[in-house]
């Protein structure tokens, strides 16, 4: 599917649906709205995928690995090769995120879309051999974060037709919380320093010349903050690409995908500013220590589960929400009802 055909097919969410699953919830022998988050995802759920019997047990977690060019500018504590090494990893199951998702029966499916070297990981929506280095031009062209945008629509298309009901966004990318710092400094309008944390460790130092690069990439490049798509292109990165193709993919094929940590929530953020109705699809997991996580979710309108000070990304606070998830619709679908057990139904009081 093109971008443009994708946008076309994003609708509001299906409102019957969610009715259907309200009513559910509220027939249920416990007080009402008593599992507050748990009912609301549901319901969401339900309007997402277009029916209130919902079906999760296939789950993916699909983790986007691409290099960005501006780990030249001394912005990491580690070096550019650690991005395929950890990208490997994922095919053998050996990062945290692989071991939380075999915790809840989730498969992790890495995704070469822009890593400087070949891997043993599947490369065929690969857009190039990372990008280039934003503190001197253009992250990428708009043909290539195009291409990378669909990228993401595509996965989801092929993890539909698979039975997958529930995808969570994770990414690999020495360099990502730089870009991300970019990316949300451009469309939130705030200053670099409060949209920049420390990402995987780094030094006051380090700190200093990852603020000092995206305000020279920002300088460099002008990006306007009313064009999604060229801020993607000017400041992104691949791997940010790919997950906001999710996001757009996910709502224009009624395929629930859940937002991880702050990479992630700057990927749902262009998503929704390229189309404002893909916010309504978004499932918000954690918030994450990095500091313009929060500001993010705010500026989608979303209220994350868990507050776990989490910052490890690869989709790792994405997938420990699937547990909650699990136990909402296990009430959801098997709970008695007030009618079952022949006691008057609690009404809603104003």
């Amino acid at each position: 599917m093109t971008l443009e055909e994708t946008l076309a097919q994003i609708k509001p969410l299906d409102k019957n649906a969610m009715d259907v699953a309200a009513k559910r919830w509220d027939s249920i022998a416990k007080p009402l709205h008593s599992l507050g988050k748990m009912e609301k995802l549901v319901i969401q759920i339900a309007g997402i995928t277009g029916n209130p019997d919902i079906k999760i047990q296939k789950r993916a977690l699909v983790a986007m690995c691409a290099d960005n060019g501006v780990v030249e500018e001394g912005v990491t504590q580690t070096g550019q090769e650690v991005t395929a090494i950890v990208a490997e990893n994922f095919l053998s199951g050996d990062t945290s995120a692989c071991v939380m998702s075999r915790q809840c029966g989730t498969k992790v499916i890495p995704v070469d879309i822009g890593m400087a070297v070949d891997t043993k990981v599947s490369k065929e929506l690969k857009v190039a051999y990372g990008t280039a280095n934003m503190t001197k031009g253009p992250a990428m062209t708009r043909a290539q974060a195009v291409q990378a945008l669909e990228a993401g629509i595509e996965m989801v298309r092929r993890l539909k037709e698979e039975g997958y009901g529930l995808l969570a966004t994770g990414e690999m990318g020495i360099g990502n919380t730089t870009t991300s710092s970019a990316v949300a400094s451009v469309l939130l309008d705030r200053s670099v320093e409060e949209m920049t944390g420390r990402g995987a460790g780094l030094s006051g130092d380090g700190l200093n010349r990852k603020i000092n690069a995206i305000r020279k990439a920002i300088e460099v490049n002008q990006p306007d903050p009313k064009d999604a798509i060229g801020v993607l292109a000017k400041v992104g990165g691949f791997d940010i690409a790919g997950m906001a193709g999710m996001f757009l993919g996910g709502a224009a094929l009624g395929v629930p995908v859940v937002i991880d940590g702050f990479i992630s929530c700057v990927a749902a953020l262009i998503a929704q500013r390229i189309c404002p109705l893909v916010g309504e699809y978004m499932i918000a997991s954690h918030v994450s220590k990095e500091p313009a996580a929060r500001l993010i979710l705010e500026a989608l309108g979303k209220e994350a589960v868990i507050h776990g000070e989490m910052c490890l990304g690869e989709g790792s606070g994405a997938v420990a929400l699937f547990p909650f998830l699990d136990m909402g619709i296990a009430v959801y679908d098997s709970m008695s009802t007030f009618e079952d057990i022949h006691v008057e139904q609690y009404e809603e009081l104003v």
